[in-house]
């Protein structure tokens, strides 16, 4: 936890790297002070195949999705840091934005929580 699903037209990667753009991703989460850095997780799907407005040829959008309980300040905060740190990279991107979505803690599973031996029910075990 969080994940950053990235969705990009093709002709971003023209702009900037997919590893650079993933790492500035990464790496502004981070500064947040909301997530440790191990549990960031930052992956990015390009599209050859999409349709857009008239005069607008390229769109980067990240679905953001973090465990509840952190304010809206907090998760408004996050989508200006991450945008802030991507908009100077990719100047001519028509379409640049985030949302961010919480996870239910109540309904939230991974492996950790299955663990028999997790008995405190650490998502992090």
């Amino acid at each position: 936890m969080p994940h950053f699903v990235i969705e990009c037209s093709n002709n971003v990667l023209e702009q900037q790297s997919p590893e650079l753009i993933m790492d500035t991703v990464h790496q502004a989460a981070e500064s947040t002070g909301l997530f440790a850095e191990n549990d960031i997780k930052v992956r990015l799907n390009a599209f050859a195949h999409y349709k857009l407005g008239h005069g607008k040829d390229s769109f980067l959008h990240i679905y953001a999705s973090i465990m509840g309980g952190r304010t809206t300040e907090q998760k408004s905060h996050l989508s200006t840091v991450i945008i802030q740190q991507l908009a100077p990279l990719l100047p001519e991107v028509s379409f640049l934005s985030i949302n961010v979505d919480d996870f239910d803690p109540e309904t939230y599973c991974n492996r950790a929580l299955i663990n028999p031996a997790n008995v405190g029910r650490n998502r992090h075990f």
